[in-house]
């Protein structure tokens, strides 16, 4: 007699990712494992979402606004009916075998808590250079990172039904660091694990400001959780990389040197400069075997200025937390909140 699986449930939020979102259900409708249920949380788009979804044949639950993707991943839960759940961005597209080596890891230990995925280098969609640079630098910085983490990256992310009952709901109020804050909250109780045995590829964004706005509102964002729980991001956020946005930004400071005092004032940017490249120069290494010199020089350009705009949002982070004492309360989330269920459900 065959032993029976447990359901999965593929729980995919999305905000008006249409271009994305086909390739992403596609790919877990192909998916080696069984049974799993789709459940597309259609978080207010205003393009045609929630057409390619239906047009796959996938359950879609509607918000009657937008409650960010906290909110979509709380209600997709609310709706599922797995005891595996399976969370997976609408802009990321997993393996044929994800989900089964996912859920096999999950099996194989009862103490951890949640499985995620490592992305390609290479991006979902490549249309533009700025994409190539950020599948680069996002695959190299989470896959030397691999292993045991408290730094949740739910793009793709594979938990028990059991261990988000425990630990609660994603905070709602969160907008862009939810993943940092729940990370936090489940590795006080279990174990969490980043892996390149579970593969996908993640339509990254394409736009450098866009890129920048994004990094520079995160960096802000985390100050109050890192002001209060010391080395809580284990095995991401190393000093190696705070030393080099730290340096990169210091370099732009003394840039106004170099006018005041002629070249002698060059000398505290360019050392600066040095350090910020040195603290990265594995990555850097780790893109000239894939792309070559002339990449290397865009990719290591468009890098300075990232290293540059997370310091700014880590510096104004820390400005607002000396100022703000509703900033400093941040993370201060009811852990006894209940998913929402708000939405109408659809076939």
């Amino acid at each position: 007699m065959t032993e029976q699986r447990p359901l999965v449930s593929a729980i995919v939020p999305n905000y008006n990712y249409a271009a994305s979102l086909k390739l992403c259900l596609s790919a877990l409708q192909a998916q080696t494992y069984r049974p799993i249920e789709l459940i597309v949380v259609d978080d207010g788009s205003t393009d045609d979402s929630v057409e390619i979804a239906r047009r796959l044949g996938v359950r879609v639950i509607r918000t009657e606004r937008n409650m960010g993707v906290a909110g979509a991943r709380n209600l997709g839960v609310a709706h599922a009916s797995g005891e595996i759940l399976i969370f997976v961005d609408s802009d990321v597209a997993p393996y044929p075998d994800a989900v089964e080596v996912a859920v096999g890891m999950l099996a194989a230990d009862p103490g951890l808590g949640a499985v995620c995925s490592i992305h390609d280098p290479e991006p979902l969609i490549r249309d533009s250079l700025v994409e190539e640079y950020r599948a680069l630098q996002y695959h190299y910085w989470t896959a030397s990172s691999e292993g045991p983490i408290s730094f949740l990256f739910p793009a793709l992310m594979a938990m028990p039904r059991r261990v988000f009952d425990d630990i609660g709901p994603f905070n709602t109020r969160l907008r862009e660091t939810e993943e940092v804050d729940y990370g936090h909250r489940l590795t006080q109780r279990y174990e969490m694990v980043l892996t390149t045995a579970v593969r996908s590829r993640h339509d990254h964004d394409d736009k450098l400001v866009k890129l920048l706005r994004k990094l520079y509102r995160r960096g802000r964002a985390r100050v109050p959780l890192y002001a209060r729980r010391r080395r809580f991001a284990r095995g991401f956020e190393t000093s190696s990389r705070a030393g080099g946005s730290l340096a990169a930004l210091a370099a732009v400071a003394a840039s106004p040197l170099v006018i005041m005092l002629g070249p002698a004032g060059a000398a505290p940017a360019v050392l600066a400069l040095a350090v910020s490249l040195l603290a990265d120069l594995g990555m850097y290494r780790f893109v000239l075997r894939r792309r070559g010199p002339l990449f290397l020089l865009y990719f290591g350009a468009v890098h300075f200025l990232v290293n540059v705009t997370i310091a700014a949002g880590v510096a104004a982070g820390v400005a607002r937390w000396l100022c703000s004492a509703r900033f400093r309360r941040l993370y201060d989330a009811d852990l006894t909140m209940r998913p929402s269920t708000t939405g109408e459900a659809a076939t």
